[in-house]
């Protein structure tokens, strides 16, 4: 008959978890997932977001803000370049730059807009986090992202009544930012900062 010592040995093992090497596996498993679904799915154009996508072929949309800033400053895209628009919940559809000025670019869409099902590994992952310091919430965010996550939310705490407006709008631009960089079709969600007590009745309306 295995002895007392066995059994909590044991208990202690499965709550501690797999180990980090497995733990970083099935990340890396993830990731790869999400990724090679969604390459399949752009064919290697850069990926841009806009909140409305127009549906039909021949339509023009105009690019501006944080998206102008990456098309134009950073990946120094230019007229007759060819990029995707997606809007974060399946849409999809691929352009071509027409006119670019200061204010912003018109891309012009070259087929019309298709929805585009999850692939991969589907994980129904609600995640949720207190005030975290100095980058750990960019690379929670950033895992749980890259996780497949549907949600993520804030959650108010004792020490923390309130969280700024800008730490926000920060926290949204970090999901896009995410989102993008594993090429992720559907966007995760960031839900507005709620108490823990809150949390549960959420998650089942996302479920």
């Amino acid at each position: 008959m295995p002895s007392v010592s066995a059994f909590a040995s044991s208990s202690s093992a499965l709550l501690r978890g797999p180990p980090a090497r497995v733990r970083r596996l099935l990340v890396a498993a993830a990731t790869r997932a999400h990724s090679s679904a969604a390459s399949r799915a752009r064919g290697g154009l850069p990926l841009f977001h806009i909140p409305s996508l127009p549906s039909s072929k021949g339509e023009v949309v105009r690019i501006q803000g944080d998206e102008f800033w990456h098309m134009t400053r950073v990946l120094r895209l230019g007229v007759n370049d060819r990029v995707e628009l997606f809007d974060g919940a399946g849409g999809l559809v691929e352009g071509s730059i027409t006119k670019v000025d200061k204010g912003g670019t018109d891309v012009e869409l070259l087929e019309d807009a298709r929805l585009v099902a999850p692939q991969g590994i589907q994980w129904h992952v609600f995640a949720a986090f207190g005030t975290l310091k100095g980058g750990r919430a960019d690379w929670l965010i950033e895992k749980c992202t890259e996780l497949g996550a549907c949600s993520v939310t804030p959650l108010l705490t004792e020490r923390c009544h309130t969280i700024a407006e800008n730490r926000v709008d920060r926290l949204q631009r970090l999901v896009l930012a995410a989102v993008k960089q594993c090429q992720r079709i559907h966007e995760m969600s960031l839900k507005p900062p709620i108490q823990i007590g809150n949390l549960l009745p959420v998650i089942m309306t996302d479920y």
